[in-house]
């Protein structure tokens, strides 16, 4: 999805360090945002639960200097360590091995070290791995004779004897004990892939690893790929070398032939793999992008989608026979959502909880595993975001909504059997953005607490308490930090978009802000459904951006379109149906005249725009379609042309080109490109894989045939955040700031 590098910025991103601190801790700086320590947040431990409250977190070695512990804590406090840095040495060598990556056996004597990772698109998926016995101090590579950074997933079996893997797209069992891995597939190569996903999989469903155990550890499901029929692109670098060097993979843009995807069942010693039987072909006309084992080891459970996705599936599979039978169907006007938090086993077995829209809200849902009923859980006139856990033990769920406010996240419990009312937990003094992540019986969970212009605190909480166990990172310095610069408090509200439309948006004024003097406003959007803009939380250094600006004598402020992903309800995502680039622009343009018109000191002369990726896409459809409102724009990484863009995504919001031909070109940027008359920054790297250049040049070959001015700022061979190399951001927002200034002049009439 083309929102990614836009979430990247919310986190905190690590400066260039090293440069002294600007002397006046009020005013903010480039230097002081990417060349200094100004803003570094706290480091927090990332924790893996165990039973009982206990979890496993890396630590830094107090014997090995760069080097890190591997540490059990209790729910009291206590800690021991596992694994000391010192014990994995590789033989023949003198340093310990860099830890990115750890997974235990249950009875947290055999630990898999994952390292000397290497990025596959968008994560550190593939690297090396090493298994280390604690009962018997021994350190063993897994891969044989593999080439270093070839494995992929490794996993260890139910029982804590073998390790299964990817390794070049075939799928291996390795023994602990020593002696040769065991081949489970022979076919993996470059087009088909087993165990893993190709691009538009794991970009569009987040699909990366792709096997699992069963829960007796005899068999192994896994998907294979096969992109062979698949049209290609083809990245240029030319800077790496002498000569021009080619990426070249499978991306299917709307409209065209997707790869063959099935789900097969092996035996964990080898021999023949059994399909299971889906209907349908999915290079045409269907998707399956997800699978698990149905709670036991005879059946599986699979989501098929159709090409559309406006229709899925819930299946399940008899591993023996490969048959299928449908246990739960979805279906919607506009499309359905794949929920990662679907599907979970109860009642013995006999029923599995479900999310969905039925009543025009997101509810959590149990169906019995027969197909017969489906009762809900949760009701009311709000949505469930996420489904934090779900204990049968206690009888509840429990779940983050924000039924008062969609720019905010609280963590409510309710009645699994959907008695009585629900509580919020989260306490009432703490308004903002909430996140959790509960422990396995449901008793504790790590809580990550922010809002608008505060870092985050990280916390160990009781459930259902919300008692406070352990602090992990209060940011007390971050925040004291960011609390003397020079600002004024940011301010929620509602625009009218006309036909009582109701949009949520945030504004920040200037330090010095004067009421009787006219400002520059520039507005940061998005409006794609993929991605929430007005948000109660953090946002890291694009917010302190942004707050520069609003030092320098801007205006900043952001509003949520219908269609993003807001808790508001399915009319309120789904409205965008075959409408994307046209309800989303008009809403925008509707929200900034209702702002100039309420708010005398916005200088309606001076309005600006940017956006990221489907926010670059926005910019252009607002300049273009509305060249009388906004008077400069800075598009980064845009969209200009919908058919240009990869299947999965952009199908699923406008249907198949070949049905849906005007609203592409009508929801189109490039299509409105006649109507520039500001000023135009389009920011793209080449070396993007999910966005395409392309689409850069072809919207630089429309405004030339029509003879508009317009300035292209190309990065060399760098991806969709284009963040790679030295000072690349630094540079970036060095650039967005100049051009800014120089067109939008800053400061009060």
């Amino acid at each position: 999805m083309y929102c990614r590098s836009l979430l990247l910025v919310a986190l905190f991103a690590a400066p260039v360090v090293g440069q002294p601190q600007q002397s006046d801790p009020t005013k903010l700086t480039l230097d002081r945002m990417f060349a200094s320590d100004d803003f570094k947040g706290e480091d927090v431990p990332s924790v893996k639960w165990l039973e009982g409250g206990a979890y496993t977190t890396l630590q830094p070695s107090k014997t090995q200097k760069g080097a890190s512990d591997l540490v059990r804590v209790d729910s009291t406090g206590k800690s021991e360590v596992l694994v000391a840095a010192e014990k994995l040495v590789p033989p023949g060598t003198k340093e310990p091995i860099a830890v990115h990556g750890y997974e235990l056996s249950k009875d947290l004597d055999l630990v898999l070290i994952f390292t000397n990772s290497v990025k596959v698109w968008r994560q550190n998926t593939r690297g090396d791995y090493w298994a280390f016995r604690r009962s018997t101090n021994t350190l063993t590579k897994l891969g044989g004779d593999a080439k270093p950074s070839t494995l992929m997933f490794a996993k260890v079996s139910p029982d804590g004897t073998r390790v299964g893997y990817v390794r070049e797209n075939n799928i291996f069992v390795e023994p602990i004990a020593g002696g040769p891995a065991t081949q489970l597939t022979a076919d993996g190569s470059e087009r088909i892939i087993n165990g893993t996903f190709d691009w538009v999989y794991e970009e569009e469903f987040f699909c990366r690893d792709g096997w699992r155990w069963s829960p007796d550890g005899k068999q192994i499901a896994y998907w294979q790929l096969d992109t062979r029929g698949v049209k290609t692109f083809t990245l240029v670098d030319n800077t790496s070398g002498t000569y021009q060097s080619l990426k070249t993979f499978a991306y299917p843009k709307t409209g065209e032939r997707n790869s063959a995807c099935r789900v097969g069942v092996v035996a964990a010693t080898g021999g023949a793999t059994k399909w299971i039987d889906v209907p349908g072909d999915t290079r045409t006309d269907s998707y399956i992008p997800r699978m698990a084992w149905a709670g036991n080891s005879n059946e599986l459970v699979l989501q098929r989608v159709n090409r559309l996705q406006n229709a899925v599936d819930v299946m399940l599979a008899d591993v023996t026979s490969g048959r299928t039978r449908t246990a739960l169907t979805e279906r919607d006007g506009a499309w359905v959502d794949v929920h990662d938090d679907a599907v979970e086993w109860v009642e013995k077995g006999s029923a599995f909880t479900w999310v969905g829209e039925r009543d025009g809200w997101r509810h959590l849902y149990v169906a019995t595993r027969d197909g017969t009923t489906v009762r809900r859980v949760t009701s009311g006139a709000f949505d469930v975001i996420r489904v934090a856990h779900v204990s049968e033990k206690s009888g509840h769920v429990y779940y983050l909504a924000a039924p008062d406010n969609p720019t905010q996240h609280y963590l409510y419990r309710a009645a699994l059997n959907g008695a009585g009312t629900p509580t919020r937990l989260t306490p009432a003094d703490q308004p903002g953005w909430h996140d959790y992540d509960v422990s396995p019986d449901g008793e504790f969970a790590v809580h990550t607490y922010s809002s608008f212009g505060r870092p985050p605190r990280v916390e160990l909480i009781t459930l259902p308490e919300h008692k406070v166990v352990r602090t992990f990172a209060t940011n007390d310095a971050l925040r004291a930090t960011v609390a003397k610069l020079a600002q004024t408090p940011v301010e929620f509200f509602q625009a009218d978009a006309g036909d009582g439309v109701k949009l949520n948006g945030w504004l920040m004024k200037p330090a010095n802000f004067d009421p009787a003097k006219k400002y520059p406003l520039v507005f940061h959007v998005y409006g794609e459904p993929a991605g929430q803009l007005v948000v109660d939380r953090w946002g890291g250094r694009q917010h302190l951006w942004h707050l520069m600006l609003t030092q320098q004598g801007y205006v900043v402020a952001c509003v949520d379109n219908r269609g993003t992903p807001a808790p508001r309800g399915r009319d309120w995502r789904k409205s965008v149906y075959r409408k994307i680039g046209v309800l989303a622009s008009a809403d925008q343009a509707a929200a900034a005249r209702d702002l100039l018109k309420q708010r005398p000191y916005l200088d309606a002369t001076r309005v600006g725009v940017w956006g990221w990726s489907g926010g670059g896409s926005m910019t252009l459809n607002l300049l273009f379609r509305h060249p009388d409102l906004y008077r400069t724009g800075m598009s980064v990484a845009p969209v200009p042309d919908m058919r240009l863009y990869d299947t999965i995504y952009q199908e699923r919001y406008m249907g198949l080109p070949q049905d849906n031909s005007e609203d592409y070109a009508r929801g189109s940027p490039i299509t409105h490109a006649a109507g520039l008359k500001g000023n135009l920054l389009v920011v793209h790297g080449t070396g993007d894989d999910n966005v395409h250049y392309q689409g850069a040049e072809k919207l630089a070959n429309k405004l030339i045939e029509l003879n508009k001015p317009f300035t292209l700022m190309a990065y060399p061979n760098r991806s969709h955040s284009i963040n790679e190399g030295k000072n690349t951001s630094r540079h970036l927002y060095s650039l967005l700031t100049r051009y800014l200034n120089d067109n939008l002049p800053a400061g009060p009439k």
